[in-house]
């Protein structure tokens, strides 16, 4: 068979692949169960080029596929599923990402190095353990209110109010067995704590240690964490055009909604990757909280903005320029150049 492209439809342990020739006829449908035989059936097809979603182990069957000489692309599942047609099954899934990577804009995901799968996963293992700090500071703080005793918000203040809370000739209105359940959750906020900050210590030398996030971070509203999610996702920047290119992907851009001679521009889309879009926006924000003392061209058009369009629009203004700024500097090379 003259297979020419593969497209493949991923899951835990069922890979559905379907063929075209070079006239685009489908000529191959096949269904495999067992990881070992799927890798033995591409590397007898191989070199070819492999169309897949960007879901999960998307990225190691893409490096894995590229070292047996196959050109492996990427594709976001939204822009699939506009071409799975009537019922959705896996052959279904795996024809409609054939259809989309014969699509001439379709945008394509690309494969992540296993240096930025690491950052990556430090990144998101950071993020939950500070969702993880939050949540039960919450509910502490819930059930301690049935109890008659109130803090107020914020983890350091609830860490520095504990201990005497719960001390044992503390007569607040909390029974013994709550005092001993809530120096339980104590222990688990202090480790959470523990954690969070050790892997601050290690994205901080990671930063450090890396050309690329050193130069980053010389822009106003960027710092260690912001320069490595960044690395993480787009890499040598190489699967986007431009800055612009970039912050369209990220969401950082109205969203349109235009007929004929009417043009309706909405709010961002909010499209991409939300974890490194919010990390520009809050950095977006701390500039345009203290723009105002300064009086540099960039904090003068931060400051207009946000006195005509309030803080928010006046964030994502500065997250939409830093983004754009940061893409050009990793396809450049060059350094982040200050306007006075």
């Amino acid at each position: 068979m003259n297979i020419t492209r593969l497209s493949v439809d991923l899951s835990k342990d069922v890979f559905q692949i379907y063929g075209v020739n070079e006239q685009r006829q489908g000529i191959l449908e096949k269904r495999i169960t067992n990881r070992q035989k799927f890798v033995e059936f591409i590397a007898k097809h191989a070199p070819c080029e492999i169309v897949m979603e960007a879901c999960g182990t998307a990225n190691y069957w893409a490096r894995k596929f590229t070292k047996l000489g196959c050109n492996v692309k990427l594709i976001a599942p939204q822009y699939v599923k506009p071409y799975i047609q009537r019922n959705k099954n896996d052959f279904r899934d795996a024809m409609g990402i054939m259809e989309a990577s014969f699509w001439p804009g379709t945008p394509y995901v690309t494969p992540k190095t296993v240096e930025q799968q690491d950052i990556q996963s430090l990144l998101r293992i950071r993020a939950n353990y500070i969702a993880l700090r939050t949540s039960i500071s919450n509910q502490i703080r819930g059930l301690m209110k049935e109890y008659g005793v109130f803090v107020k918000e914020g983890y350091l203040h609830l860490c520095s109010v504990l201990p005497s809370v719960v001390a044992r000739d503390n007569n607040n209105g909390l029974s013994p067995i709550m005092k001993e359940l809530i120096e339980g959750q104590y222990e688990m906020l202090r480790t959470m704590n523990e954690k969070i900050s050790s892997l601050d210590t290690q994205i901080k030398m990671l930063a450090h240690t890396d050309e690329t996030c050193k130069r980053l971070q010389e822009i106003d509203g960027v710092g260690p964490i912001t320069a490595l999610a960044m690395l993480a996702l787009v890499g040598d920047g190489k699967g986007f055009k431009n800055g612009r290119h970039f912050a369209a992907y990220l969401g950082l851009v109205p969203k349109q909604h235009s007929s004929g001679k009417r043009e309706c521009l909405l709010g961002i889309s909010k499209r991409g990757d939300s974890y490194l879009r919010g990390l520009f926006i809050h950095g977006g924000r701390a500039v345009a909280t203290n723009c105002s003392k300064k009086s540099d061209t960039r904090s003068t058009w931060v400051n207009r903005i946000k006195t005509q369009g309030g803080m928010n629009k006046a964030a994502v203004a500065v997250a939409n320029k830093n983004a754009r700024i940061a893409m050009a500097m990793i396809l450049s090379g060059e350094n982040y150049k200050k306007v006075a």
